[in-house]
């Protein structure tokens, strides 16, 4: 048999089939008594009732299928834009397919949606507002996309609502927004390496967000001569309308006074020397602590007398409208070690940070006025009567070395630590080293290199100075000598 009679054969038999199946019909519908007249319309109707159940069936499936998804609750946290975001929930993948969640992309989130129905949006929200994200899925075959619609709420990111308004030029005592330096130091004659000095201040969002100028100060110095390091960092009261000045004259003062007894001052170091050979020695103590009263205490007191006139000079003001804090430290390396004096009145912090030994030796103590969140300045006149003075505000002490010496004001020391207790932790010292070192990524704010001889540390510091800590917005600024 060739192909068209195979072809004819298979033809016939279904043809047959159909008359059979035609004429069976016939004879079903004859029994049940419809007549032939009527047996389209019948047909029509059968059809018809049963294509209307089909549906309605397929219809109430999909609607089963959404009321259960309704009933998960499905319920998206806020967010904040420009920070991490992240929601989980599970979905019946085994019902429904073609999940996607329309509008999500545009906010700059994402829907990953696991095989075993895991689904998790994640990513940085771009736009703050509230928003209706639509769950789009298939249930049935035939049927239509279904949608469930989930609001979800993100937050402006708080750093692009502060304003950062330039300082007017014209202002009495202006001064720049920012400022860093750098002090390097070249190595001894044997190749040795020596310390270096970087500093960096920056104007607080608070005063930048209002246009008012910085009040924080530094000044740094080391003698090529002597070789001995002098470092000051001072707060201007942010109350005080001429803190700016205050603090620039208190630390340069304090520098210049250091400058001139440290440059040639062999009877100093003299006692420095025979200090170290019997520091339990009653009388060669005395001998250094009278030099250390000479040069750091007299030093912060000229520094007081200095910001006096500045305020006297000024018709109309008072010594407070110059209020100020003062921290400043003088350092030399010896072959025995590291000679350290200095004088601290007000917040902030000034630390002997080393990581190898494990210790943070705190150089004095933040002091705060007669109520909570006030403190002490150099320009109170109690200051120096107080008859404990000497002993509550200088410090000294002979190390064999150091990873680095903190100077800096309130405006770094309050987020980084939190508590005047967390200043006597090495752990937290630890912890803030390895900020300054690494930074803060997820922010976008990088660390600051310090080895030898990086004259980019400067400003790589200022850089490090603008990381975030919500409801820390005061000047910052930090010296180190590393």
């Amino acid at each position: 048999m060739d192909r068209k009679q195979r072809l004819a054969t298979r033809n016939n038999f279904a043809v047959g089939r159909l008359n059979e199946s035609a004429r069976m019909l016939d004879k079903a519908m004859l029994k049940a008594g419809i007549p032939p007249s009527e047996k389209e319309a019948f047909l029509n109707w059968t059809i018809s009732s049963l294509w209307d159940n089909f549906k309605t069936q397929r219809m109430n499936q999909r609607i089963i299928i959404e009321n259960e998804i309704r009933r998960l609750g499905i319920r998206f946290p806020n967010g904040t834009v420009n920070k991490e975001y992240s929601a989980n929930f599970q979905l019946p993948v085994d019902k429904i397919s073609h999940i996607e969640l329309a509008g999500a992309e545009e906010l700059g989130i994402a829907l990953a949606v696991g095989e075993d129905g895991k689904c998790s949006l994640n990513g940085k929200p771009n736009q703050a507002g509230d928003f209706s994200l639509k769950l789009r899925y298939n249930t049935v075959d035939g049927e239509p996309v279904s949608e469930l619609i989930i609001p979800v709420a993100f937050n402006p990111d708080p750093r692009s609502i502060w304003k950062d308004i330039p300082t007017d030029f014209n202002i009495p005592y202006y001064k720049p927004d920012r400022d860093s330096e750098y002090v390097k130091v070249e190595a001894a004659a044997d190749g040795t390496p020596k310390k270096d000095i970087v500093a960096a201040s920056q104007r607080g969002r608070s005063h930048a967000h209002e246009g008012r100028p910085r009040d924080d100060h530094f000044s740094l110095f080391h003698c090529d001569e002597s070789d001995w390091y002098i470092m000051a960092v001072a707060d201007g009261a942010g109350s005080a309308k001429y803190s700016r000045k205050g603090s620039e004259v208190a630390c340069a003062v304090a520098i210049d006074h250091c400058k001139r007894l440290l440059a040639d001052n062999k009877s100093f170091e003299s006692a420095i020397r025979d200090f170290e050979t019997d520091r339990n020695d009653k009388g060669k103590r005395t001998e250094v602590t009278r030099h250390v009263i000479d040069i750091i205490y007299k030093g912060a007191m000229k520094a007081h007398e200095a910001v006096k006139k500045v305020a006297e000079a000024n018709e109309g003001s008072k010594l407070k409208d110059f209020a100020t804090t003062l921290m400043f430290a003088i350092c030399k390396r010896y072959d025995f070690g590291w000679f350290i004096a200095s004088f601290w009145v007000g917040d902030g912090a000034m630390c002997l940070f080393d990581a190898e030994n494990k210790t943070a030796k705190l150089l004095g103590t933040p002091d705060e006025g007669e109520f909570s969140g006030q403190t002490r300045f150099l320009t109170m006149p109690e200051i120096f009567h107080d008859p404990d003075v000497v002993s509550k505000r200088l410090r000294m002490a002979i190390v064999p070395d150091f990873t680095a010496l903190f100077l800096m004001t309130d405006g770094v020391s309050d987020p980084m630590f939190e508590t005047d207790r967390n200043l006597n932790d090495y752990t937290k010292w630890e912890e803030f080293y390895s900020n300054l070192k690494n930074g803060f990524p997820e922010d976008g704010i990088g660390g600051v290199d310090l080895s030898d001889d990086n004259e980019a540390a400067k400003d790589q510091l200022l850089g490090w100075l603008d990381f975030w800590s919500p409801g820390n917005h005061d000047d910052r600024t930090i010296a180190i000598l590393y």
